[in-house]
């Protein structure tokens, strides 16, 4: 027997294994909680469907849920909508993508978010979303703190390719 043989390993999503984890309290307190949180809430989709509107002018946003020092937005985009490069102030984050097609953009470059993607982010963290593609896109945001602050910035994320 090699020692792979006697650790304990857990294949895939562990939070796909709910027997495995301790029930959830009453409010998130954890990273993991908040990611826990977003997950619940983008798998009832009866619950944020009905309330999601399309707005071609500018994007739509509803505050879903709020708890103890935390908030819980849903958002959609139309196709070419973005947020315009900005970050959280104080507070940390779990972007979902629950319908559709995101594409985040960083000063690493950028990163297509597809239904069920999720990006957890700290206080701070600078990146710009739109919506590159052809259909509408959905999207819940937990912040933790609520959202009190969320300066715009101006420089472009993903460094300008030099052509000769």
């Amino acid at each position: 027997m090699n020692s792979s043989d006697s650790d304990l390993q857990i294949a895939g999503d562990l939070l796909e294994v709910q027997h495995l984890l301790r029930p959830a309290r009453e409010h998130p307190v954890t990273v993991a909680e908040f990611v826990g949180l977003a997950r619940s809430i983008a798998a009832d989709r009866e619950l944020w469907a009905p309330l999601v509107q399309y707005d071609a002018t500018s994007r739509w946003y509803h505050r879903l849920r709020t708890g103890p020092g935390y908030e819980v937005w849903l958002l959609s985009w139309v196709p070419g909508q973005g947020s315009g490069l900005h970050d959280h102030g104080p507070s940390s984050g779990v972007l979902t993508v629950l319908d559709g097609e995101l594409t985040e953009r960083t000063d690493r470059g950028k990163r297509t978010l597809g239904t069920g993607a999720q990006r957890v982010f700290a206080p701070g963290y600078l990146h710009e979303v739109v919506n590159d593609s052809l259909e509408p896109a959905v999207s819940l945001h937990v912040y933790y703190p609520g959202l009190t602050d969320m300066p715009m910035h101006t420089a472009q994320c993903a460094p300008a390719v030099a052509t000769a």
